[in-house]
């Protein structure tokens, strides 16, 4: 443990079992799954809407769900446009306004508000893009190794050199999406690999080819928190963290034996941070 003190944003990860606090602006590594379950405060009723990222659906977040519904606490998990259980909606006419409008409907139509937003991985920009309009229903946003993108930036720009090429490939072959990489990619649980990749489905390219549109809504979010877990490698988020480690706004957690799927390899452990970060 390095010195320096520890932040309420620290405490955040710091409180999750296996998670010891750093130095820099409130910075917590996280070094286990972490035991026991997740405790509900009496009264304190909470609402997640939980975004997955590229080739994944809603099915990614149920054991995290699971543990967070127990104890009493509301979660929407839905499949964007094109994913998931919404793989059959795949088509060229989906683009990064049509998952934004999923999020932002969601919100909408089941009038939720004080809700903790988490996005993880490529859902941060339909994230992002979603709060332009229901950023008053957040009360608070986790990115959990997710794109911290900026206004007019395109996802094609930054995603991996693998996805890039793929992504182009399908364009030019007409194709409305890509197909998935293999699971091991995204996790480090060997025996949820073949789950993972009876699950994984096509990611719709249009989404990726569309400039954002982001006027800073994003950041008027009083309570902030950045995971990032660095056993999967991508320079975007190394810079969203170092972004959000600058920014006294944002908390920031390391999560340094976790795959890039970290609510299938460690749903306990990330159930804790989600509901202290709420």
């Amino acid at each position: 443990m390095a010195d320096g003190a520890i932040t309420r944003r620290a405490a955040v990860g710091a409180a999750a079992a296996g998670v010891a606090a750093l130095g820099g602006p409130a910075m917590a590594q996280g070094s286990a799954q972490g035991s026991g379950q997740v405790s509900a405060q009496a009264g304190a009723r909470k609402t997640f809407v939980l975004i997955h990222g590229a080739y994944h659906g809603g099915w990614c977040w149920r054991r995290v769900a699971d543990l967070l519904e127990r104890d009493g606490h509301k979660v929407f998990a839905p499949s964007l446009t094109g994913n998931g259980d919404r793989s059959h909606l795949l088509s060229l006419d989906v683009n990064l306004d049509t998952q934004i409008a999923d999020i932002a409907n969601l919100i909408t139509w089941e009038d939720l508000s004080g809700i903790c937003l988490v996005a993880h991985s490529l859902g941060g920009w339909p994230c992002s893009g979603a709060l332009e309009t229901i950023h008053g229903r957040v009360a608070s946003i986790v990115w959990l190794d997710a794109f911290k993108p900026k206004d007019g930036e395109r996802a094609i720009d930054f995603i991996s050199a693998h996805s890039r090429q793929a992504t182009v490939d399908a364009v030019n072959r007409g194709e409305a999406g890509r197909a998935p990489p293999p699971a091991k990619l995204f996790s480090l649980s060997e025996k949820d690999f073949a789950w993972i990749d009876a699950k994984l489905t096509a990611q719709p390219n249009g989404p990726a080819m569309q400039p954002i549109r982001l006027s800073g809504k994003r950041e008027t979010i009083a309570n902030k928190t950045y995971i990032r877990a660095p056993r999967y490698p991508h320079p975007a988020f190394d810079a969203a963290l170092a972004e959000c480690q600058a920014d006294p706004s944002w908390g920031t957690i390391v999560n340094e034996t976790a795959g890039h799927d970290v609510m299938i390899d460690q749903p306990q452990w990330l159930a804790e941070v989600l509901l202290r970060a709420a």
